[in-house]
């Protein structure tokens, strides 16, 4: 077999609610002019926070930029044209899952140092090498893969706790989804050491959110930032971000997406679902789906129980799908690159027994 070479490159990151004294050790290094760029809320959110501990440091604030309205190529190249970008000798992003992504497609290329800041914990932008590009009008473009993430990951769970807790919500079932699609997709494979490592830690993306998931959420709800809300935002932010570096190595999804992916791209052409919902509320409705097609009917139970503790979804009125769009759906996953590395073709007759399973199950609740 021959040796390949290649470079790993895996996010370092402080967490709690104080780790922004962590900001000069950690960035004085890199220069001293800063320019901050996030989105408003996160702004309004995060900047007074950064900017006092700022202050105690050797750096220096020089702007504060609000990132756009989506991760577009044209808003990375605007905010290029910046005479203060240039001046800056780092980024600091501030945000959430599209700010984030667009502050390292805009640094990253240039070999200019980003860090992230990260104020609501839907999503493992924070710590992971990629950004997800859209059009202008946007719809969904592609991963942009980079060769390393941030240089480092400012993740205030104070801040995050007081955040509308619906986005944590949504994470939990984008995240465990990762361990699910990773164990599916690589199956019965022999596996390089990156796709291994990272099929491995994806384990870490299910079990937290089982034990700590439900306390978590009601913490959240109140603005408070326990140890359940730290090991939440932990496996959403970090572990996510870890495994998926190491499971896109190859830059490929065939082991980072799956059915539960699928069904949600699929229900992307009903606008109630960008209208109304969020990404990982509806991968969380998607792994019941794939269990069921998997034949994982333990596995199943788990997260049927999960979702209902938490509020995810376990039926298509929940996230107002009509039977119709479904059969519609029925026919456009199984074309899907997300499935196309699965262990065996996923066919329309394999989601209708796994819905007819659904409702079974559903409706012993009624």
């Amino acid at each position: 077999m021959k040796l390949e070479n290649y470079e790993v490159h895996l996010p370092n990151y402080s967490i709690g609610d104080k780790i922004y004294d962590k900001i000069g050790p950690v960035c004085e290094s890199y220069g001293k002019k800063v320019l901050v760029i996030g989105g408003k809320n996160a702004l309004a959110a995060a900047f007074d926070k950064i900017s006092s501990y700022v202050e105690k440091t050797g750096l220096e604030i020089i702007g504060k930029e609000y990132y756009g309205e989506n991760c577009t190529y044209e808003t990375v190249e605007r905010l290029r044209e910046m005479p203060l970008y240039h001046e800056a000798d780092m980024v600091f992003g501030v945000g959430g899952g599209k700010a984030l992504d667009t502050v390292k497609c805009l640094c990253i290329p240039d070999d200019k140092p980003v860090f992230t800041f990260p104020t609501i914990a839907s999503n493992c932008s924070a710590c992971t090498s990629v950004s997800i590009m859209y059009n202008e009008d946007g719809t969904f473009l592609k991963p942009h893969f980079f060769v390393r993430p941030s240089m480092h990951a400012f993740i205030d769970t104070e801040i995050i706790a007081k955040a509308p807790a619906q986005y944590m919500w949504a994470g939990i079932g984008d995240t465990y989804a990762k361990y699910y699609e990773a164990t599916i997709s690589s199956r019965d494979e022999r596996l390089e050491h990156f796709t291994a490592l990272g099929v491995a830690v994806s384990r870490m993306c299910l079990d937290p959110l089982v034990d700590y998931g439900p306390k978590a959420l009601e913490d959240h709800k109140k603005g408070l930032c326990t140890y359940e809300v730290e090991q939440v935002v932990l496996a959403v932010v970090v572990t996510t971000g870890i495994a998926s570096i190491f499971l896109t190595k190859d830059y490929t999804p065939d082991y980072n997406s799956g059915l539960a992916h699928a069904v949600f791209y699929a229900m992307t052409s009903y606008p109630v679902i960008e209208e109304r919902h969020l990404h990982g509320e509806v991968v969380g409705f998607g792994v019941l789906l794939a269990l069921l097609v998997d034949h994982q009917y333990d596995e199943f139970e788990k997260i049927y129980k999960l979702n209902r503790a938490t509020g995810l979804p376990v039926s298509l009125e929940e996230i107002e799908i009509t039977d119709a769009q479904w059969e519609e759906c029925m026919t456009r996953i199984p074309e899907m690159s997300d499935v196309a590395h699965y262990p065996y073709k996923v066919t329309r007759e394999m989601l209708d027994d796994a819905m007819r399973k659904l409702k079974e199950r559903c409706g012993r609740e009624a």
